[in-house]
């Protein structure tokens, strides 16, 4: 999650960019640092620079790295012609390359081809079975066309493998929560807690995800006290005893 400093420098930079006052590659840069998306700006900006040969070689071999960003940035904007291109580029610089593999398999997947996209992926999975990306890529997939038994499948099998992984425990949690699996969604918190314990809103999303299975948001003094939860964690008190409190 990108904090209100960080926004605040990206949003100076971008408009610092837009206005002609440079910084452009100082903006690409930290966008991928910070992992946040902007990928209409991402591929303004890094079109601009790729069609400058100057600044281009500027780059040294970052030059590689803008391809790569903007060939992600093009797919997410149905840009698929330019993806295309700047993957056709790295493909010829890095023959056999698992990374411009996977940009192959995520151009598929941008053209909706999710069965020859599911074939690249098991094929680079063969020869790299530890690659987070691309397992991180099947779960998007699944989700992508709505599959959520799917991803939750393709997550539990990452998690064999990455169990500290904090960023796949919470969106497993998001899945069960949306298919009403609370159970299963308390379970994920559990380990979330476990790991990052003086996050509250951990302990906040794991209180309503028992209080939904345990039913106790259906009668009012359940709803009163994960209301109050909710209200102490946002003035950003010490509650981990009230949480225990309420789901002895």
């Amino acid at each position: 999650m990108v904090g209100a400093a960080e926004e605040a420098r990206l949003v100076r930079l971008e408009s610092q960019v837009e206005n002609g006052g440079g910084g452009a590659w100082e903006y690409l840069s930290l966008v991928r640092s910070l992992k946040a998306r902007r990928s209409d700006k991402v591929l303004k900006f890094g079109i601009s620079l790729l069609n400058d040969s100057g600044a281009r070689s500027k780059l040294g071999g970052e030059e590689w790295t803008l391809y790569e960003q903007v060939a992600i940035a093009s797919m997410d904007c149905q840009r698929t012609d330019i993806a295309k291109d700047c993957i056709a580029i790295l493909s010829k610089k890095f023959p056999g390359s698992t990374r411009v593999g996977r940009l192959e398999a995520m151009l598929l997947e941008a053209k909706g081809a999710w069965a020859d996209a599911e074939k690249a992926y098991a094929r680079l999975l063969e020869d790299n079975p530890l690659d987070q990306a691309i397992h991180k890529r099947k779960v998007a997939m699944a989700k992508a066309q709505g599959h959520s038994s799917a991803a939750v499948e393709c997550l539990n099998k990452y998690l064999e493998i990455f169990m500290a992984d904090h960023d796949a425990w919470r969106e497993l949690a998001e899945i069960y929560v949306s298919l009403q699996m609370y159970k299963q969604a308390a379970f994920c918190y559990e380990e979330l807690i476990l790991c990052q314990p003086l996050v509250p809103p951990y302990h906040l999303t794991y209180a309503e995800a028992s209080a939904l299975y345990h039913g106790w948001l259906g009668k009012p003094s359940g709803c009163q006290e994960v209301l109050c939860l909710r209200h102490q964690l946002n003035r950003g008190q010490e509650h981990e005893g009230s949480i225990r409190c309420m789901l002895v």
